[in-house]
């Protein structure tokens, strides 16, 4: 009795160690990063595409998403974000409908509030030191799983009207996120900007072992800061139309 008792007990103990949480410290997540074309270009002026005929002849040729890929390597405090695995060209879709920030790689400190950046406006290459972006999240009872784990939904607004929505697990303990965006009390495995027609959203989690290597900030481009950057690019495009940024 006493014998089976006390197997009994071991595996009550060893069921709850095991159902405990797991939370993890560092690693690589894949995300999708996935366009809207046709939503994007519904978002054109007609007086800037002839009316609208324009517009109309190119959904008939192009998908309705683009998909690229990058990796977020993650340790703690510091993250890098990159491009990663690369698909095969739709020739169907102009390279100019890759955005601006097909080749983004973003380096951040979250314990120091600082950010790298690395990103390509044309021909430009830009390489941007400053502090990380402070968005004032609000956090709502919504519940999504994502690439396995159990996310809490999180709006925010930046620059002002632009709105955005995110997923975070806090079972990872970074407070990092694709692109950059942060400030949430775990990882963000999903990001919506519906302004720019665009998500980003975790395909999975490989607990890899992070090396030196995987989290260097990137070296090259035109030393600027956000606020130099932007008045390069309004001075760049101000013939544009409003539609530029």
């Amino acid at each position: 009795m006493k014998e089976i008792l006390l197997i009994a007990v071991l595996s009550v103990l060893h069921c709850s160690l095991f159902a405990q949480t797991v939370f993890v410290k560092k690693g690589k997540i894949e995300f999708e990063r996935k366009i809207n074309l046709h939503k994007l270009m519904d978002s054109w002026s007609d007086d800037e595409d002839g009316g609208g005929n324009w517009i109309a002849n190119m959904k008939k040729t192009l998908p309705q998403f683009k998909s690229t890929y990058f990796n977020l390597f993650f340790d703690n405090d510091k993250t890098l974000y990159k491009p990663g695995k690369e698909l095969p060209r739709d020739p169907s879709i102009p390279d100019w409908f890759n955005g601006a920030a097909a080749e983004n790689v973003v380096f951040t400190n979250l314990s120091t509030a600082q950010s790298n950046s690395q990103k390509t406006v044309y021909d430009n290459t830009y390489l941007i030191t400053d502090s990380v972006r402070k968005i004032d999240w609000r956090i709502t009872s919504e519940l999504r799983t994502i690439a396995g784990f159990e996310c809490h939904k999180a709006v925010a607004r930046i620059m002002d009207s632009v709105y955005i929505i995110a997923f975070y697990t806090d079972q990872i303990i970074s407070s990092g996120g694709p692109e950059g965006f942060s400030g949430l009390p775990g990882m963000i495995l999903g990001l919506a900007i519906p302004r720019m027609n665009t998500t980003y959203f975790a395909t999975k989690l490989e607990l890899v072992d992070v090396a030196p290597t995987d989290l260097a900030p990137p070296q090259k481009g035109k030393k600027v800061n956000n606020a130099n950057l932007m008045k390069q690019l309004q001075s760049s495009f101000k013939d544009w139309g409003k539609n530029w940024q």
